[in-house]
């Protein structure tokens, strides 16, 4: 069967020179528009992305933020005529104008073989640079937007992750584990273990890939020591005498799709299918890390966080004792000279670290937003602050981020849609009554600036 005169033609066009120019082969998928020719361009420009270094794919970032962004001229004229005509279709027109050309290149690239997977990899590759300077931020928002529709829930299967998964799919569970390493088969097995589980979401066009996973830990009891959760020699509990289910480790897998929200989801599903395999279980919580905790203690020039005078109030009532045992003067300038190794003063330490670090999941903000990124995903998701631990992980990571600090946020089912409103709407974080009168002192000790919110907290 002889191939179409277009295709011929294309394919004559891209072996003579023009089949590693981007510029040329954008423009011409945005122009093309049968499918063959659609599906034979999306495909060159695969090839060339994946075959380009760092230098050329910023060139390129650069090529498509000039070239197919919005015509403002277009924008003004719309937005004119709907001034003018305020009417259904003048809107449609104006919407038009307002996406960026660039949408719909990227729309096709996605139609062909390892698009979707392309387009996560050079969000990754462009979300590094965007986040060191801003430099593509409307690009970026732009691959952001189509993420949000192609990852949505709707798409998205969960899958439990047991011994007997893929070799593939567990061999990325050890390389995607970034809270809590794994470090090689015989570690993995436990975490898989009866009393273990693990769910990941998929996604149908990519293959073996997780995109998120859970790893919780069937237990008696909430707790804020990690290690009994990771020892591979930990005794394994019989899962039906269970009463609480421990969410320890929850990972983004993939660069590309950093911004497009599946925790959530992931953690409810996670909770239903639980609850229909463990009638038993009765409590739902996290043993979380405190990633940022030891870098805002030292970022005093934070006028929304640990500024020098909150941690003088807040270390009052451990004045004594931290300048005792350090030999030091000042309080604030005793607590750093114990924290150099906070394992050897573990009796002195541990209240001044449970309250500071109280005041940095419920009050410390950074450009507005909690200062906790673990903080403000669970208590967006409706959970309560249950507890903090001081040297709840004394792994070398954990001292280094947190001081060994661990925190557990509880999800009741009854609470979960009040404190998600009442968080998002008035910034209120829900605490547990035994965190209650310790969180006061912490609000007054805390005395915010003229303007800052107050981030009340409720029993």
């Amino acid at each position: 069967m002889a191939m179409p005169g277009f295709l011929s033609n294309l394919l004559r066009v891209l072996s003579e020179g023009r089949g590693a120019d981007m510029r040329f082969l954008c423009h011409q998928l945005l122009s093309e528009r049968g499918e063959a020719s659609q599906t034979v361009l999306a495909e060159k420009i695969i090839k060339t992305y994946a075959a380009m270094n760092p230098a050329k794919r910023r060139g390129f970032f650069d090529m498509l933020s000039r070239e197919f962004s919005p015509d403002e001229a277009a924008i003004r004229r719309a937005a004119a005529e709907y001034e003018k005509t305020p009417a259904a279709e003048k809107l449609v027109a104006l919407t038009a104008a307002v996406e960026a050309p660039r949408q719909e290149l990227f729309r096709r690239i996605n139609t062909a073989p390892r698009g979707t997977e392309t387009l996560v990899a050079l969000r990754g590759d462009l979300y590094g640079i965007t986040r060191e300077d801003g430099e593509f931020a409307a690009l970026d928002a732009d691959l952001k937007h189509l993420m949000r529709s192609w990852f949505n829930r709707g798409f998205l299967r969960l899958e439990r992750i047991s011994w007997k998964t893929s070799a593939i799919i567990l061999e990325k569970l050890i390389h995607y584990e970034s809270v809590h390493e794994i470090n090689g088969w015989p570690d993995l097995r436990r975490r898989l273990d009866a009393d273990r589980r693990c769910f990941a979401f998929f996604h149908p066009a990519l293959a073996d890939e997780p995109i998120i996973f859970v790893e919780v830990a069937l237990a008696n009891g909430l707790t804020g020591n990690l290690e009994p959760l990771l020892d591979i020699q930990a005794p394994v509990l019989a899962p039906e005498k269970a009463d609480t289910a421990i969410f320890y480790s929850i990972n983004n897998c993939l660069r590309g799709l950093r911004g497009v929200a599946f925790g959530n989801f992931l953690i409810k599903q996670v909770v239903t299918e639980l609850s229909a395999e463990f009638p038993n279980l009765k409590t739902y919580g996290t043993l979380s890390p405190l990633p940022r905790f030891s870098r805002a203690l030292r970022d005093e020039a934070n006028a929304e966080g640990f500024t020098r005078d909150r941690l003088s109030r807040l270390l009052a009532d451990f004045a004594a004792q931290l300048t005792g045992t350090s030999r030091r003067r000042d309080s604030v300038d005793a607590l750093f000279h114990l924290l150099e190794d906070p394992a050897a003063h573990r009796e002195v330490l541990a209240a001044p670290l449970e309250r500071l670090a109280l005041a940095y999941l419920a009050k410390a903000r950074d450009k507005g937003k909690l200062y906790d990124p673990v903080a403000l995903f669970h208590l967006a998701n409706g959970a309560r602050l249950e507890q903090v631990h001081a040297f709840g992980n004394l792994r070398p990571y954990g001292i280094e981020a947190s001081f060994s600090v661990t925190a557990n946020y509880r999800y009741l089912p009854d609470e979960l849609e009040e404190n998600h409103e009442r968080f998002v709407r008035d910034g209120q974080i829900r605490v547990s009554p035994h965190l209650f009168r310790e969180h006061r002192k912490v609000a007054e000790a805390w005395q915010p600036e003229r303007g800052q919110s107050s981030g009340r907290a409720r029993r």
